[in-house]
């Protein structure tokens, strides 16, 4: 694939994500919701794993650190949305995961980056962190939400060196959907079993269809990050926030002044810088 394509996977996995955590910010039982779209990502693993190359036993350490770092992610997030609203936990926790994959890729394994992906890294990252000033958090709910995008940094880089020793994207992807699905199914069997015949008839299919949208958007960013630079594929994922931004405005009425607009501007002016560089 062309990088051109490769970036345009990383937007629509931008554009994936915040749908899928709307979904679950506003379920009535958030680890069931979670647990859902856990469920989702298990059928497909199971669908797909029989056709496709397993991958290889260099990427296994990756697989597990990465699905480990993932357990973290969805007990975090759940926390903070307990905590705080969307359009604060949200930017906070997607905002800070570009600059620390930047900077562990380029401490631990040499990742080159030019100074044009530099910039274009910093202006995203300053537009996202932007978005969730002024926002009046409370100190619990921007810490939370800010270890939640230690997790998110954490298991992106992860997940990127396991796709690149794994020599299969879609084996390295059903093998963690698998990991992932039967570990929060069993969780949910053993904390949430009573609940989850009447989450099913009310939430069940919106919960499924999150979880295509949280695996769809994954697979998306696995096929970028197998071969573009983990920063800048990080950091233009992270334009989720602008879409973030737009379903608190268009669907939890949430407003859109004028410093949300300017930082705003800095991400747009990050995702043009990124789209021009070969």
């Amino acid at each position: 694939m062309s990088p051109a394509l490769l970036y345009a996977l990383v937007v629509f996995s931008a554009i994936a994500h915040p749908i899928w955590n709307a979904l679950v910010k506003s379920s009535g039982d958030r680890t069931l919701a979670m647990v859902a779209i856990r469920v989702t990502g298990l059928a497909f693993g199971l669908a797909v794993l029989p056709f496709v190359a397993w991958p290889e036993p260099e990427s296994w350490k990756w697989l597990a650190l990465t699905a480990g770092v993932q357990f973290g992610y969805y007990a975090l997030l759940i926390r903070s949305y307990e905590l705080g609203d969307m359009s604060i936990v949200y930017p906070l926790a997607r905002g800070i995961a570009p600059v620390l994959t930047t900077l562990v890729a380029f401490v631990t394994i040499g990742e080159a980056l030019s100074t044009a992906h530099l910039v274009a890294v910093a202006l995203i990252s300053l537009g996202i962190m932007a978005l969730s000033l002024g926002t009046g958090a409370g100190l619990q709910g921007v810490g939370f939400a800010l270890a939640t995008g230690v997790s998110v940094a954490a298991y992106s880089f992860f997940g990127g060196l396991g796709v690149r020793a794994a020599g299969t994207v879609l084996g390295f992807q059903a093998c963690l959907e698998i990991v992932n699905g039967l570990v929060m199914v069993g969780y949910a069997l053993i904390a949430k079993r009573a609940a989850i015949p009447a989450y099913a008839r009310r939430h069940g299919a919106i919960g499924l269809f999150a979880g295509a949208m949280s695996v769809l958007g994954f697979l998306a960013f696995l096929l970028a990050a197998q071969s573009l630079p983990l920063g800048p594929v990080v950091a233009l994922r992270e334009t989720s926030v602008i879409f973030g931004a737009i379903i608190g405005t268009l669907i939890l009425k949430e407003g859109f002044g004028p410093r949300r607009i300017a930082a705003s501007a800095l991400v747009v002016g990050g995702i043009a810088m990124l789209a021009f560089l070969r």
